[in-house]
């Protein structure tokens, strides 16, 4: 061959680079596909961590750049076409709703039935409640609009009233069944103001003992107080599900299998001189945790690496490898046993969150199978924000009988939704981790905002407590309210 003909085989053989998308991206389109590093190098014959550097910032070259680059492509493709068949389908069925706007009301249905998150299936889907057929779907969640249709419905002897059907007395605690569908804008009567000031008169204004027995009457008066936010609620709930074994005690003295990831870590070294630390205690954390993803009926089992935003439970993962312990602490908690664990809904989205492209802390979790049911953030908020208002009336007044009552109805009413003697009304053990690990959760993220906000965290702990160095106040407000962290300790360590 002459040189001449070298150079048109080389310039034959030769070709550019084939673009890629921005790192953020990559990430982003493997993750919205819901596929693992592992999973997608596999595919491409390459290690997890390569993927992870492609995601990163470096680019790969040859032929592995000519495949990663055709599953991006492919991958931006499918994501597009489904959500373009997404957006036909919500046409669609506004089209089929508008065109049915006179049609009469089914029966069992409430007139106001115009709510965009009700529609009509294709095809009958399992209820979320009962898992039997059903014809409507509520905020993407199958459904029967009609209670006496349910699987989980009232049992007999229910009464019925001019808006929905509500269970008799005999019968409460069973089911929360909502008065229509739609939540009501009337504001929910003050319970708590009323059971006060009906107790101090009892006791002849002793605050001591008004205390005492409204703390001791906290859980019925907290379940009266959720029936009545829960009323004109869109949602039915199953308050006594039938649970699987992993939510069951181990003895009747021992703890079932889920990991709730409470923190109990400390920094393990500071820079040399003296530090003035101070310790934060974050208010109400329990009651802030109350807004959190909670699953309606009774929990369905799945498996494989996949995570439904629409549902809630607990799920069997392999956390990732958390390497920034030096300076914060690991959203799973303090865990020595490597493996497989049992976490909640609380703490998966934590890991999801932390490990996806805003912040590329970690790698993915890896979810091995689930518990779930279709779920709501919004389950508690009426009833979380009774207890809050009554909160911030008790500190402006100085009123720390009510301030002790509130703290002991959010309080038990978590610690007691699980197979309790004291409780009877709701058995969710699910909520009951559910909760606890949004607050642990919620504490983490108080942690990582304090390090991005560039002080020195130094300790976190439990539910609520904080020790950082710097100006804490330029970050967090103080004072007594649940969005807002108080003064526990001030103290100093090393020499100066």
């Amino acid at each position: 061959m002459t040189d001449f003909g070298a150079i048109d085989a080389l310039l034959a053989g030769a070709k550019k680079e084939v673009p890629l998308p921005s790192a953020e991206e990559r990430r982003t389109l493997r993750e919205e596909l819901n596929l693992s590093r592992a999973q997608l190098a596999q595919a491409l014959g390459v290690s997890p961590s390569t993927v992870g550097g492609w995601e990163s910032g470096r680019d790969p070259s040859g032929e592995v750049r000519e495949k990663y680059a055709y599953f991006l492509e492919a991958a931006r493709t499918k994501l597009a076409a489904e959500a373009a068949e997404e957006t036909s389908a919500e046409d669609s069925a506004s089209s089929e709703s508008d065109s049915q706007g006179d049609a009469p009301a089914e029966a069992g249905q409430a007139e106001d039935s115009g709510d965009d998150d009700v529609d009509v299936l294709a095809a009958p889907q399992p209820c979320v409640l009962c898992g039997e057929p059903a014809r409507h779907q509520v905020a993407g969640f199958p459904q029967h609009l009609d209670p006496a249709e349910c699987g989980s419905a009232a049992p007999v002897g229910a009464t019925e009233s001019a808006e929905g059907t509500e269970p008799a007395q005999s019968e409460r605690g069973v089911r929360v069944v909502p008065v229509g569908r739609r939540l009501q804008t009337a504001d929910t009567p003050d319970l708590i103001g009323t059971a006060v000031a009906s107790v101090l008169a009892e006791h002849s204004g002793d605050v001591e003992s008004a205390t005492k027995a409204l703390v001791k009457r906290a859980i019925p008066d907290a379940m009266a107080l959720l029936d009545h936010s829960r009323m004109g609620g869109r949602y039915d709930v199953v308050a006594h599900p039938w649970m699987p074994d992993v939510l069951r005690k181990q003895s009747s003295r021992g703890a079932d299998q889920i990991w709730e990831a409470r923190p109990k870590w400390s920094r393990s070294e500071l820079p040399a001189g003296k530090h003035e630390i101070t310790a934060l205690d974050v208010n109400g954390a329990y009651l802030s945790a109350l807004k959190t993803h909670l699953p309606l009926g009774q929990l369905e089992h799945s498996t494989g690496n996949h995570h439904d935003r629409r549902r809630a439970g607990i799920h069997l993962i392999t956390p990732p490898d958390w390497e920034h312990d030096a300076y914060l602490p690991n959203p799973i908690g303090s865990r020595d046993e490597p493996g497989p664990l049992w976490v909640t809904e609380s703490t998966l989205r934590l890991l999801l969150r932390v490990s996806g492209p805003k912040y590329g802390l970690c790698d993915p979790p890896e979810i091995h199978e689930s518990w779930t049911s279709g779920a709501t953030e919004g389950l508690l908020e009426k009833f979380r924000i009774a207890l809050k208002d009554a909160r911030d009336r008790a500190i402006a007044d100085n009123d720390d009988v009510t301030l002790e009552y509130v703290k002991a109805m959010y309080s038990k009413f978590v610690s007691t939704m699980g197979e309790s003697n004291y409780n009877r009304e709701l058995y969710r053990t699910d909520w009951m981790h559910l909760i606890r690990s949004q607050a642990f959760a919620n504490l983490w993220w108080k942690a990582h905002r304090a390090y991005d906000e560039g002080l020195m965290v130094v300790r976190a702990m439990g539910t609520d407590e904080l020790h950082v160095i710097g100006d804490w106040r330029a970050v967090f407000a103080e004072g007594r309210g649940v969005t807002e962290v108080k003064v526990k300790d001030v103290y100093t360590v090393g020499t100066g």
